[in-house]
């Protein structure tokens, strides 16, 4: 029989919670088992941006470990999972993953995706960047992390914010072969459509 499949969400204390609700939405309706660590800074802004609270959360995900928690499942390497997406990733965070510098449970578990060579999504949030982050960026990128900034596509003309959302959560859930049923394709532009 197949192991179910699992993914770590870290959501820290960037601008852009909606990412990592999202996330925990759509891979619960997908049955794949998520394990949430959750930023102190994090919290206030799940409450200012989408209205929710630590229970609502855990009602999303399917095990939520307390970020000052080192001895958590997810801190070892032994704990059997396809990666972690960190939706959004703070400047603070990607600097911690960047350096090795695993003081927080979310930290950690990126720092452990990393060494086992697994996949980890960072999700930055922040513009503009000053030459630090960029370096900061390369660093990450170097030991193995995919640096997905939610940048929004237009080609698909988006008609609300959340579709810009489901289309950058289903863009991200592709680096795990995970078809969520929410990407608009990209189908190519007809020649005749440049033509007069």
């Amino acid at each position: 029989m197949a192991a179910r499949r699992r993914i770590v969400i870290g959501i820290s204390g960037a601008s852009g919670a909606i990412y990592g609700v999202r996330l925990l939405e759509t891979l619960k309706a997908a049955d794949i088992e998520t394990h949430l660590v959750v930023s102190k800074p994090a919290v206030q802004t799940i409450t200012h941006e989408c209205g929710l609270n630590m229970s609502d959360l855990r009602g999303l995900a399917t095990e939520l470990h307390s970020n000052t928690n080192i001895g958590a499942s997810v801190a070892s390497g032994s704990f059997h999972c396809e990666g972690m997406i960190v939706a959004p990733c703070s400047v603070k965070s990607m600097s911690e993953i960047a350096t090795g510098l695993t003081t927080s449970l979310l930290a950690r578990a990126a720092d452990v995706m990393l060494k086992e060579r697994r996949r980890l999504v960072l999700m930055l949030r922040e513009t503009p960047l000053h030459l630090g982050h960029i370096r900061t960026m390369a660093n990450v990128t170097e030991a193995g992390a995919i640096m997905y900034p939610p940048v929004p596509g237009f080609y698909q003309k988006p008609e609300s914010i959340d579709q810009m959302v489901d289309q950058t959560v289903g863009r991200v859930l592709d680096l795990f072969g995970i078809e969520a049923g929410l990407v608009n394709r990209w189908q190519g532009i007809r020649r005749n459509e440049f033509e007069g």
